[in-house]
């Protein structure tokens, strides 16, 4: 019988930060992005300072099956975020990222203060990727598909020059006395360097369904502006770029939590 107990102490070398290498490797999805413009109030309201709407204001929403290789199966991932810019740098500000994983879920939460939670993630095709394969992709949470993409490859595209996407999120952690937060919330900038082997524009529709959780309805579809799927892979790195003051987090801090509690509204 071994004595080694696998919750003890560890070494240096074992205590790397495997989520940081991880976004470090290549890593191949086929990934499924609608864009789509809405009301630029909402899109206002829902961005906490200093971050502002980008113009014209939209919402990019992302299902990917991500492969991660060594025999393990694919998970799925999906973002749905908002146009926003900061100090002049335009990017998006993720309001949910549901998983199909703990393990996808927690790396990115702790390290870089992306809203994960737990989801059934699907990108379904009923073939190859080719122009005629019909897809499918969705969110589920708490019993309810609140994200819904339904369409057709109907021309593949020339593939983009490699590039650099943007994204900001708010790190912080509730503080144990339920007054705010331990320490003031971080501003993170996370850049990723994207390159494409295949491309696809896709004719479809997206679907939006009411849910107490996940109000993704609540920024309606006014133009479609496009769908694409792509065979891409992501290399990503962040950085704190500044220190916010509680007060101006504190009214957006709930976009990352379920209120489930016995003492909640409802």
């Amino acid at each position: 019988m071994s004595t080694r107990l696998r919750y003890g102490a560890r070494t240096p070398e074992q205590l790397r930060n495997r989520e940081v290498e991880a976004t470090s490797v290549d890593t191949w999805a086929t990934s499924m992005v609608a864009i789509y413009e809405t009301d630029p109030g909402l899109i206002a309201s829902v961005l906490p300072p200093p971050l502002v709407a980008s113009a014209p204001e939209h919402v990019r929403l992302t299902i990917a099956r991500v492969d991660v290789g060594r025999g393990l199966p694919p998970f799925g991932a999906g973002t749905f975020g908002v146009g926003a810019v900061h100090d002049g740098l335009v990017g998006d500000y993720a309001l949910t990222m549901p998983m199909s994983t703990e393990q996808s879920v927690i790396g990115g939460r702790e390290t870089f203060g992306e809203p994960k939670k737990i989801a059934d993630v699907r990108l379904d095709l009923d073939g190859d990727l080719a122009v005629g394969t019909r897809l499918t992709g969705s969110f589920t949470r708490l019993g309810v598909t609140y994200v819904e993409i339904n369409g057709q490859l109907v021309e593949e595209l020339p593939l983009p020059a490699d590039g650099v996407r943007t994204s900001f999120y708010l790190k912080f952690q509730p503080a144990p006395d339920g007054k705010g937060f331990d320490d003031d919330p971080a501003l993170v900038h996370v850049q990723r360097r994207e390159k494409n082997r295949r491309l696809f524009r896709v004719d479809g529709e997206v679907i939006l369904r009411e849910s107490r959780f996940d109000p993704v309805a609540d920024p309606p579809v006014r133009r479609l502006v496009g769908i694409e799927i792509a065979e891409r892979s992501s290399i990503q790195t962040g950085a704190v770029v500044r220190r916010l003051p509680q007060e101006d987090v504190i009214p957006f801090a709930h976009q990352r939590y379920d209120d489930l509690s016995p003492v909640g509204e409802e």
